[in-house]
């Protein structure tokens, strides 16, 4: 899976340098492989960003501002959902991707991994007994007809 985060690396925008500075300057921190797309200098990765941002995330004016961050052609979002998820301890979630072993986001999803497997566990020992009081009623039924 290839992040790819579309940027414009000639914005007039202070804000804007500043939101893409934050999220890269993030994903290098968690040492998340990105691929950073000028859409600047390259009419192509912009159109392809302008299309492929969901209609209901585009501003009204339907021009989506960068930074826009994807995982391969999947959206995630823009800078508002990655602060978000920054803020929420979610980042690999919102990226689409596993956190790294040893991480707290790892080790909260071990935890509840877990708990999942404690209650399948639960879940298939009630049915085995279950299981075994029908098979022994059935028996004693059996026996019953055969006297």
């Amino acid at each position: 899976m290839v992040i790819k985060v579309y940027l414009a690396t000639s914005s007039g925008s202070t804000a804007i340098k500043k939101k893409q500075q934050d999220v890269v300057g993030f994903l290098e921190a968690l040492h998340v492989d990105y691929t950073p797309l000028d859409i600047a200098c390259n009419e192509q990765n912009r159109m392809w960003m302008r299309q492929n941002v969901p209609e209901e995330k585009k501003p009204t004016n339907g021009i989506p501002l960068p930074p826009q961050i994807f995982n391969d052609a999947g959206y995630c979002g823009d800078y508002e959902t990655f602060f978000d998820a920054k803020e929420d301890n979610s980042v690999y979630a919102f990226l689409g991707l596993p956190p790294p072993p040893g991480s707290k986001q790892a080790a909260a999803d071990d935890e509840e991994g877990q708990e999942e497997e404690e209650l399948r566990s639960e879940e298939e020992e009630e049915l085995r007994e279950l299981e075994d009081e029908e098979e022994a009623e059935e028996e004693a039924v059996e026996e019953e007809e055969a006297e």
